[in-house]
């Protein structure tokens, strides 16, 4: 039976670019800042509505002014004008890029400078997790430019607006999300010992193309008899025999929003220490699961995780954290790290990542996809097999 599953309508309602915005705007106030400009694509998309393939290409640089009133500024290439029709924004301005010699600095400064008369601050992505998307030099133009106005950080303010989701940016992330369960289900029938990483990969790819997501831009692999070593290189045209481990982590995109999870899968008969360690992660996540919920820090959630994995003989979790935020991008702030300070909001939306070392050269790394609620969380697709299922 071919699955099929229905996708949620494209794009955003006016309304919510301007409640963002207006939120950005508040903080803004409380802070004493004129204006933020933003050159990276999920802000400038956040903001702005705008989505293009064009940023993909390094070549021309593209600017969002949000001032401390009104709707933001589009500074951008004259080869994109066109498309701001269809967002929010009516005020683009624009200059012939590519032009080295000045390439869009002096019509952002000049845009920067015309609304930050009052308190002179200006905001930019300058904090951890950022970057600024243009040369050092252009920067160090645009703040000579800019004269007496000073630069200050506004990624604190930022990721904490973005981190809580509105119910459209959950439906698109939850499709996102069932369309990659999917994808794992379909492996599950179509995979068979002799195939290569590479060929999995690329049949769980064409099949979430075929459900729905835009684009898969992020699926790895790695294998290896009774577990893996890895889990950031892969795949590999590395061929899948009796006795190994596979686990693909994947991230399918739909509307500009991002699924993250993986899954695990055995070949024949497999060293019992590994069927152990994927039990372990299983209920690691179940602690997860119980933990995440408003009110509880990134900390908590990691400690539940680890507790189990410790009792379970975990010789380590070389990963670094447990889990991170999920939208616009793979991943995303905050990040579940022991002694997390971050409390936990309803509308978040995190990845519970537990995974640990239980022998030496062998790992074994769960991943799902949650949202907070009011009460609690809730898995956003299809929760993964409780047991580590056997291929052939």
């Amino acid at each position: 039976m071919t699955t099929e599953l229905t996708a949620p309508a494209r794009g955003f309602e006016r309304a919510e670019f301007d409640q963002r915005t207006a939120r950005l705007q508040e903080a803004m106030a409380a802070q004493g800042i004129d204006a933020v400009f933003f050159s990276t694509e999920p802000e400038f998309r956040y903001f702005s509505g705008f989505k293009s393939q064009f940023w993909e290409s390094p070549t021309r640089p593209w600017f969002l002014v949000v001032p401390s009133q009104g709707r933001p500024i589009a500074v951008v290439p004259e080869i994109g004008v066109a498309g701001f029709a269809e967002t929010w924004v009516d005020d683009v301005r624009s200059w012939p890029s590519p032009r080295p010699e000045d390439d869009g600095v002096s019509l952002l400064a000049d845009t920067l400078d015309s609304v930050a008369q009052r308190h002179r601050r200006i905001g930019a992505m300058l904090g951890p997790e950022t970057h600024l998307r243009m040369p050092a030099a252009n920067f160090a133009t645009l703040q000579a430019s800019l004269g007496q106005c000073g630069m200050v950080d506004v990624s604190t303010i930022v990721r904490q607006l973005r981190s809580v989701k509105s119910a459209a940016e959950i439906g698109k992330i939850r499709f996102a999300c069932e369309v990659t369960a999917a994808g794992f289900d379909y492996l599950l029938t179509h995979l068979k010992a002799g195939m290569s990483e590479r060929e999995a990969c690329k049949a769980m790819h064409i099949e979430m193309l075929r459900l729905g997501a835009d684009a898969c831009p992020y699926l790895i692999s790695a294998s290896g008899p009774g577990g893996y070593d890895n889990i950031i290189m892969g795949p590999s045209d590395r061929r899948l025999e009796e006795g190994d481990v596979l686990i693909i982590d994947t991230g399918a995109n739909f509307d500009g929003y991002f699924s993250d999870f993986d899954r695990n899968y055995a070949f024949g008969q497999v060293d019992p220490t590994a069927h152990q360690a994927y039990e372990a992660v299983f209920a690691s996540t179940e602690a997860g699961l119980r933990t995440a919920a408003p009110g509880a820090t990134t900390g908590d959630v990691w400690q539940a995780m680890w507790s189990v994995l410790e009792d379970a003989g975990a010789l380590g979790n070389d990963v670094g954290r447990m889990g991170h935020g999920l939208g616009m991008q793979l991943t995303e702030w905050p990040s579940n790290v022991p002694k997390g300070d971050v409390v936990l909001q309803a509308g978040m939306i995190l990845t519970l990542e537990p995974g640990m070392t239980f022998a030496p050269g062998r790992m074994m790394v769960h991943e799902e996809n949650i949202v907070i609620t009011d009460s609690g969380c809730e898995l956003l697709h299809k929760r993964a097999w409780p047991t580590l299922p056997v291929i052939g």
